[in-house]
């Protein structure tokens, strides 16, 4: 049995310049979801009149100035929701404004980061304080440690 070479496969040279820049060629697609996604996650920081912002979870939201929100607050998260009868206003720029007794509530105080999480199919921004966060991922490590045999 004899077997015949394989002969090489070279690709063939791509139609744009490279002159050996980085980023010379045509860019690569990039796949995107379709439809918006169900959740979009950034980080925002609390300033000393409870204003928190985050152009990327706003933006997904589609919340413009003037829409008004109803802003509640449970175990260090707060949840805005668009509500035509809603007490708070969306300024015209991107944030929302957590006010004092809920911030009180959650424990949350100027300068505090939390983490953000809008929900576009809800119509919902939610801010988790570090704390819930910290909670949540030692809650995790708990529950995956007692499932491992030794």
């Amino acid at each position: 049995m004899t077997a015949r070479p394989v002969p090489p496969v070279i690709p063939a040279a791509s139609p744009g310049p490279r002159l050996g820049k980085p980023g010379a060629g045509h860019p690569m697609p990039l796949a995107s979801p379709p439809g918006r996604p169900d959740v979009v996650y950034g980080f925002g920081r609390i300033d000393a009149s409870g204003r928190v912002a985050d152009r990327a979870t706003i933006a997904a939201l589609g919340w413009r100035g003037g829409d008004r929100l109803t802003v509640t607050a449970e175990g260090g998260v707060m949840i805005a929701r668009r509500d035509p009868g809603g007490v708070s206003t969306v300024p015209s720029r991107p944030y929302v404004v957590i006010p004092a007794a809920l911030r009180r509530r959650c424990g949350l105080r100027a300068g505090d980061h939390v983490l953000l999480a809008a929900s576009p199919s809800q119509d919902m921004l939610a801010a988790y304080s570090f704390a819930v966060v910290d909670q949540a991922l030692r809650d995790h490590a708990q529950m995956a440690g007692a499932g491992r045999r030794p």
